[in-house]
């Protein structure tokens, strides 16, 4: 996070707010640094919105319009596979289309 009107001479202070600041998101406020505290998990949480602000420490003015933020989390495969029995045998033909079932396997 960044606003032109940040002269670099530690009068702006930047913000952050919604769910999940303090404990998933941080911010620096001095520099506008967002940071994950923890590993995100879809399956927990697939969105978070958060608001930042850019603060006249002065003034306690924004410098300018806040800006919204969606963090959507994409899924990956944290799960390990499970076979109802070992060993599982299963065959594809050769040249098989993406998708297609294995022969002898459960749908």
């Amino acid at each position: 996070l960044h606003t032109d009107m940040d002269r670099g001479d530690g009068h702006t202070k930047y913000m952050l707010e919604g769910e999940g600041v303090g404990s998933v998101f941080v911010i620096d406020g001095n520099t506008g640094n967002i940071h994950v505290t923890k590993s995100l998990d879809r399956e927990e949480k697939d969105e978070y919105r958060l608001i930042a602000t850019a603060i006249d420490q002065e003034t306690g003015l924004a410098l300018e319009p806040s800006s919204e933020f969606i963090i959507r989390v994409q899924d990956i495969n944290d799960n390990p596979p499970v076979f109802p029995s070992e060993p599982y045998i299963a065959m594809v033909p050769e040249m098989a289309n993406i998708g297609t079932a294995p022969e002898g396997a459960e749908k």
